[in-house]
């Protein structure tokens, strides 16, 4: 087991209802896919806050939400299904991976029965945006991969990050753990590749079933914007009547 972290704290404030959940990472990353995901999935399933990871070494931001302050590291817990989901305002510094891994493992481990780890992995074309492989820390959660419909990595690989960090410590800790790659869009947030996880590959493996009509028309407005930004791009003398582009504050 991992040993305790001295420079990351979890920080309980309820108990959790649930037996043997699961938990699900949602850490920021490429095209926030795992942010946006956890996000959607936290909101549809009416998770509670479980407790906050708190550090000196996380970013001095103050996060808000209904008017309340809150800390930007925090856990949910759900019972309908049982899940746990980590999510996080703000990007983790590399810095603090080590000491939130061994938090997570020292702290948490006894309150969840498996892990899921989402990593945004950069889409080389438009076909590719949405597509999910999948690898495992044990075989027997590999073969729950493969019953899922999820293709497995094929090819040798690595993913580095806070993401990359925390499967390390499970596989180390022998904690059976999950890693879904997403094919997303590197430059801006992709809530469409964040739909096609959830749909293909987290309501499969953990038995659930959510509303992501949202995470469509999300998708559908950042695709508007990127065309009117190419057309208000175009040379002088071409059609430049289209109205600016206005950004807008989707994702938390």
């Amino acid at each position: 087991m991992t040993p305790p972290s001295d420079g990351v704290e979890f920080h309980r404030s309820s108990n959790p209802d649930a037996a043997q959940p699961t938990l699900i990472e949602g850490l920021p990353g490429h095209g926030l896919v795992a942010s946006i995901a956890v996000d959607q999935l936290t909101d549809q399933l009416g998770l509670e806050q479980y407790g906050s990871i708190r550090s000196d070494s996380f970013p001095p931001v103050a996060s808000f939400a209904d008017g309340l302050v809150q800390d930007t590291v925090r856990v949910y817990s759900g019972t309908d299904p049982d899940v746990l989901t980590l999510q996080s305002d703000v990007p983790i510094p590399e810095d603090a991976f080590t000491d939130l891994s061994g938090c997570v493992l020292d702290e948490l481990v006894d309150d969840f029965n498996q892990a899921i780890f989402l990593a945004g992995a950069p889409a080389q074309s438009e076909e590719q945006r949405g597509e999910v492989i999948g690898a495992a820390t044990t075989e027997t959660l590999r073969d729950e991969l493969e019953a899922a419909g999820i293709e497995l990595a094929a090819d040798s690989g690595a993913v580095g990050g806070v993401t990359g960090a925390l499967v390390s410590a499970c596989y180390q800790a022998d904690v059976p753990a999950a890693l879904l790659l997403v094919r997303a869009d590197p430059r801006v947030p992709d809530p469409a590749a964040a739909r096609s996880v959830i749909e293909n590959a987290l309501e499969p493996l953990v038995e659930f079933d959510v509303d992501t009509d949202e995470l469509r028309e999300q998708a559908e407005e950042i695709q508007r914007q990127k065309q009117q930004l190419a057309q208000q791009m175009q040379p002088q003398g071409q059609d430049q009547q289209e109205e600016p582009m206005q950004a807008r504050g989707m994702f938390r």
